[in-house]
């Protein structure tokens, strides 16, 4: 909140606000800020100074004026000159063409940016229901530092650091996880699996490798925000498919198979974010069939396979890792700064995953899969994942009743990490009012291809247990 007792003026304080938020994306290039009089009410300062502080951002050149239509964040905001630290425009006099035109070539699209950058941000200390990862506290552990040391001893410090590791990933770790797909029933010999920097790094490669700029891509909506992003940014059509509680609308999928042959369907079979939805049997094979009418592949993310029921019906399980391919990773249960994933791929498809993998990091940590390796062999992996789904679940109830308390409804049946919630109101305006209180939320429109507004929200069961967050929420949506 602005404060009056600040060595720093109101003015100095509400043009920094707003210039962070710019600068990490929470505020997207594009977006239009609130009239004078709006953000003086919310803000609980006079016109005058929040007419000062615009004018300061007008000058940092992070905002434009529009006449009779109010500020906006500038879609391509100043470039740093290095030599001499002041602002300046992409292509401006004075600055070298070839400099300019790579820059512009570099630029991710805005939104992919603001998506990004939003999601990784943490507006303050308070637990923070937009995010997308357990708490700290939830994921310690005393079996992960042993692993390291025994990965770290002088031996075996030197045999994994003078040389590259095996470019498919450590053998031992694959060996591990071909045993750990056998417990839910997906056939994967360790020559089928390719590590990778995390599940996102195993998305891409298999996009990297199947598709071309433009090529249609179907993916569930409401889906990962991220996912979008990455294929907006590779050049992809995405085709969005209504997520359903039993599956993808199929009847979608089959009119989009007809007009536009897709080449991939990326979906989140077992608890699907953001719903919570897991896929049924009956389901599963309607989409296999598809499949191979259609003649394309999909992608199966299981990020969320340590808090699933054994039970889930998978799409590799049934296809046997014929189109499908499989793909999971550890930073939603274990550590997410090891950037540990995984894919799981048909015998023909392996190399071509492999070659694309080379090109881009060569190899991956071989210490951190080594660690890794020895965590799942010696059942660490698997009493922790049991410790963290008892909390979860202990997390989710109380959730669910102070969210329902105060006014929201859930859009589906509460599982898994995440609610799907309808607050009622704009969640894009919800979201960043409640940033002024510290909160940082993840909106509807986050888990759309064309990000349209919504009354939708995705709650974080884990860190959504704090009676101050939702004592807040209620307040401010009642202002909106």
């Amino acid at each position: 909140m602005l404060t009056r007792t600040s060595t720093q003026s109101l003015t100095g304080q509400l043009a920094d606000r707003l210039a962070e938020r710019i600068r990490t994306r929470l505020l997207p290039p594009g977006a239009r800020l609130p009239s004078v009089r709006e953000c003086a009410r919310q803000q609980g300062v006079s016109p005058y100074t929040v007419v000062a502080a615009y004018d300061q951002l007008l000058a940092q050149g992070l905002v434009e004026a529009r006449r009779q239509r109010g500020f906006y964040v500038r879609d391509s905001p100043p470039v740093q000159d290095a030599r001499s630290g002041k602002g300046v425009e992409a292509g401006a006099s004075g600055m070298p063409a070839a400099m300019a035109v790579q820059m512009m070539a570099s630029r991710i699209p805005a939104d992919a940016s603001s998506l990004i950058r939003s999601m990784f941000h943490r507006p303050s200390d308070k637990p923070q229901p937009g995010m997308g990862v357990f708490p700290p506290d939830w994921m310690a552990s005393t079996f992960m530092p042993t692993a390291v040391r025994r990965m770290t001893s002088t031996a075996a410090l030197q045999e994994l650091s003078l040389q590259y590791g095996e470019p498919a990933g450590d053998m031992s770790l694959r060996r591990s996880l071909s045993q750990k797909l056998v417990g839910i029933n997906v056939p994967a010999s360790p020559e089928q699996i390719v590590t990778t920097i995390g599940a996102t790094h195993a998305l891409d490669i298999v996009s990297r490798t199947l598709l071309r700029a433009g090529d249609p891509v179907m993916v569930e909506e409401p889906g990962w925000a991220l996912e979008f992003a990455r294929l907006e940014a590779l050049g992809m059509r995405i085709l969005p498919v209504p997520r359903r509680a039993d599956g993808p609308d199929l009847e979608v999928m089959a009119q989009y198979c007809k007009l536009h042959s897709p080449k991939l369907f990326v979906s989140v079979s077992v608890l699907h974010n953001p719903t919570g939805y897991s896929l049924t049997p009956g389901s599963a094979h309607r989409v296999l069939k598809l499949a191979n009418e259609h003649d394309f592949h999909i992608v199966e993310d299981d990020t969320y396979s340590h808090l699933a029921p054994e039970h889930a019906t998978r799409l590799s399980a049934l296809d046997g890792l014929q189109r499908t391919i499989y793909v999971s990773g550890f930073a939603k249960i274990l550590a997410p700064n090891w950037r540990i994933g995984f894919l799981a791929a048909p015998p023909a498809l392996k190399e071509r995953l492999l070659e694309t993998k080379l090109l881009a990091t060569l190899t991956s940590p071989t210490l951190f899969e080594r660690a890794l390796s020895w965590c799942i062999d010696q059942g660490q992996l698997r009493r922790h994942s049991e410790r963290v789904r008892i909390r979860l679940d202990g997390a989710r109830g109380r959730a669910v009743k102070l969210a329902m308390s105060h006014g929201c409804t859930f859009a589906s049946e509460p599982a898994g990490l995440f609610g799907w919630v309808d607050t009622g109101v704009d969640t894009d305006a919800l979201t960043q009012r409640m940033l002024d209180q510290g909160y940082l939320l993840a909106p509807g429109s986050l888990f759309h291809a064309r990000r349209p507004p919504s009354t939708m929200m995705r709650i974080n069961f884990a860190t959504s247990q704090d009676a101050a967050f939702w004592k807040v929420f209620s307040k401010v949506r009642s202002e909106l």
